[in-house]
């Protein structure tokens, strides 16, 4: 089964033609270039692939992206605010290595307890929340200077020193 990682949303349509302006988090600008498919979420956990027809960079974080089917500024707005999803494999090539989002899939680890795999990276003003399973429950572990202690890309791991009390809340 393939792995998708959300790469942002779809903020706003621009033009008459149906061009929808993304908003991602890959950390770096990029105009997708090879990508032919990225896949839109209509609804909860439902992703549908769109074919590429053409992208052109905004800024470092933002594009024009115009989606084949997608001809009119009313087709184009049906799209807004959905999230959209690359496959794990694609994500991987397109995102920052210092990004944020490329700490999707690392495990969390806590005096040598693996926490478990981040979920989702929810960045904030300072500081990360990285939402992980925990004992099958949904915690968000905050990542800053004071709770990260090293991140080992090799091994995909994040180590952190968590504030006493910390999980309890999550169990």
């Amino acid at each position: 089964m393939t792995n998708y990682c959300s790469i942002g949303k779809l903020v706003a349509t621009f033009g008459i033609n149906g061009e929808i302006i993304l908003k991602h988090h890959l950390g770096k600008k990029t105009s997708l270039k090879g990508l032919e498919t990225l896949f839109i979420e209509k609804h909860k956990d439902e992703l549908l692939p769109y074919f590429i027809q053409s992208v052109k960079i905004k800024n470092a974080d933002e594009l024009f992206l115009k989606i084949e089917g997608v001809n009119t500024k009313e087709s184009a707005h049906t799209l807004i605010q959905k999230q959209v999803w690359l496959p794990e494999e694609d994500f991987h090539k397109y995102a920052g290595k210092s990004a944020p989002i490329s700490l999707l899939g690392f495990h969390i680890i806590h005096e040598n307890n693996d926490l478990g795999e981040i979920l989702e990276v929810i960045e904030q003003p300072h500081q990360l929340l990285c939402r992980i399973s925990l004992d099958g429950k949904e915690a968000l572990i905050p990542v800053h200077q004071e709770t990260l202690q090293k991140i080992d890309k090799k091994t995909k791991r994040v180590m952190v020193n968590l504030p006493d009390g910390l999980l309890d809340i999550f169990r």
